[in-house]
């Protein structure tokens, strides 16, 4: 039986310039017990196109979760996180920080921004692989999702 006509997949949208961890994290992803669908895009200004449907991404889909990167170019994870959160249509949808800074100025300006959780990036990539199926074990597991929709 093929599941993916049965259920809707988990949509995360993971926001990365770097390719091997955009990479090695949709590797990790697909290999899940989980039906889920990767979508990456490279830097901020495109990450906000793409929540919002503009441009070439009018038909993408509403995410069910933002894995975000901080360190981006055009604009920065920062700044992508505060106009989520700022946004009606966009507030509810999780963010998890997935970023190389362990610094306490980027950690706490993200939680004062509304982000969901923080998570270094570790540098050793079976740790790197065990953070990512930890965030899918518990955000696609065990949490709650909010409805994917754009109830105000």
């Amino acid at each position: 039986m093929d599941v993916s006509k049965l259920v809707r997949p988990i949509e995360i949208l993971m926001v990365e310039d770097n390719p091997a961890d955009a990479d090695l994290t949709r590797e990790t992803m697909e290999n899940s017990k989980m039906y889920v669908t990767m979508h990456v895009v490279g830097d901020g200004v495109e990450a906000m196109a793409f929540l919002r449907r503009t441009g070439k991404y009018a038909n993408a889909p509403r995410p069910d979760l933002v894995l975000l990167d901080l360190n981006l170019p055009k604009k920065d994870g920062k700044e992508v996180l505060a106009e989520i959160k700022a946004d009606q249509d966009l507030k509810r949808i999780p963010v998890v920080i997935l970023t190389i800074s362990k610094d306490e100025e980027d950690i706490l300006k993200s939680y004062n921004l509304h982000a969901n959780c923080y998570i270094t990036k570790p540098i050793d990539l079976n740790q790197f692989v065990k953070v990512v199926k930890s965030i899918e074990d518990f955000w696609l597991t065990i949490v709650k999702l909010p409805p994917n929709g754009s109830k105000k």
